[in-house]
């Protein structure tokens, strides 16, 4: 076991942050065509187009994540080559957390003073350049802080991945704490899972805090 405990970590840590930047990377650019293409915003999108990008958010949102891992076997078999494995569960946990970070990127950009917005279309600032040069800057720290919620939230879906042959720490408290009644061995990996928990969101809390600029005044 005190082998199996670092490797285990670096799984964890391994599959949690790669999950959480490809969840970002497919999020990030939905949750702003939520607030940009809505009626009103600056760059509208048909209704229709809207609703279905709606509907299939909640529709992923809301599936159980045990559920939703099963459920995708094939793709992670297309694209993995295998559903088992520390790097096969990278494809459930992303399908389960960019819906996730998509309504997170929302909430955040719908924090952004409306007068800003106004006073860039007024400039006469194309809706690409309000998004990239005024709605994401405005929200750094609120997307930050975000993103460190996500992060944590995909550090606890990773836990439950040792159910289907996950690796890193969920598989120490399952496969050699639950199954063999080592309680002891299951208690350690939720410490070290709390820990890590600890250190992501002190570490997303202090580049928040940096980049706010309501802060620096």
């Amino acid at each position: 076991m005190q082998t199996q405990f670092p490797k285990a970590i670096w799984e964890t840590f391994y599959v949690t942050l790669l999950s959480t930047a490809l969840a970002v990377v497919i999020g990030l650019p939905l949750g702003v065509l939520l607030v940009a293409g809505e009626k009103g915003g600056v760059l509208p999108l048909p209704k229709a187009l809207m609703s279905i990008l709606n509907v299939i958010i909640n529709l992923l949102r809301s599936i159980p994540f045990l559920i939703l891992m099963i459920m995708v076997f094939p793709l992670s078999r297309l694209i993995i080559g295998t559903t088992v494995g520390t790097t096969a569960t990278i494809v459930p946990l992303v399908v389960a957390a960019f819906p996730f970070v998509a309504r997170l990127v929302e909430s955040s950009l719908r924090e952004v003073d409306p007068n800003i917005i106004e006073a860039a279309q007024s400039m006469g600032a194309t809706p690409m350049q309000i998004i990239c040069k005024v709605m994401i800057p405005e929200s750094v720290p609120s997307l930050l802080q975000n993103f460190t919620i996500a992060l944590t939230t995909i550090l606890g879906y990773s836990a439950m991945s040792g159910i289907i042959g996950g690796g890193g720490l969920g598989k120490i408290a399952i496969d050699y704490g639950y199954y063999r009644y080592k309680y002891l061995v299951m208690f350690a990996a939720v410490v070290l899972l709390i820990i890590l928990v600890q250190i992501f969101q002190s570490l997303g809390t202090h580049l928040a805090a940096k980049s706010d600029k309501r802060l620096k005044k």
